[in-house]
């Protein structure tokens, strides 16, 4: 269910294509449900399973993938889950949107090639602010590790989030809030 208040728009996780085709690049969204974390050492075993044609570890089809490697307290619960530069996935992203991800979740601009991906998927790009981890930390609701492990902050996680703010950054016709 996607519903609007003060200027957000609330959606519910994972996200149905059809309510990524009615985003806009510019629109202010509020993320609430089930993501799954990945960064640069996660993303390059997820695509040799991809390329060995061997099952991933946890089915992304349909998923949003947030980039971030979030920080823990000693009590295990999340202090900081700031995005991390997105560019770095760049060359895994194609794939993984052709694979069936929904939506990605990091800061700055994506190359040329993840704009057709998304163009070609259906898929949108969100853009979360750097600097503040400590709030998005705060939208964690649970969090557990389910694919590699031994990767420590960089391992796959499931995370429940409750609000968390992005901006619709690439939307699905490949309109951009980077465009000049």
């Amino acid at each position: 269910m996607n519903t609007k208040r003060d200027d957000f728009i609330r959606l519910t996780l994972p996200l149905e294509r059809g309510a990524a085709a009615a985003l806009r690049a510019g629109d202010k969204v509020l993320l609430t449900g089930r993501l799954y974390t990945g960064r640069d050492a996660a993303h390059k075993r997820l695509i040799a399973c991809l390329d060995e044609g061997a099952p991933l570890p946890v089915d992304l089809a349909g998923e949003a993938l947030y980039y971030v490697g979030p920080c823990f307290r000693e009590d295990g619960t999340p202090s900081a889950a700031g995005p991390t530069t997105s560019a770095r996935m760049d060359v895994y992203a194609p794939r993984l949107y052709d694979f069936g991800v929904t939506a990605t979740i990091g800061k700055g601009d994506r190359s040329p090639e993840v704009y057709e991906a998304i163009k070609r998927t259906g898929g949108i790009y969100l853009a979360a602010i750097g600097g503040a981890g400590a709030l998005y930390a705060r939208t964690i609701q649970s969090c557990e590790v389910v694919a590699y492990a031994d990767l420590g902050t960089e391992a796959v996680r499931r995370l429940e989030v409750k609000d968390l703010p992005a901006i619709v950054a690439i939307d699905s016709s490949g309109g951009s809030v980077f465009a000049r």
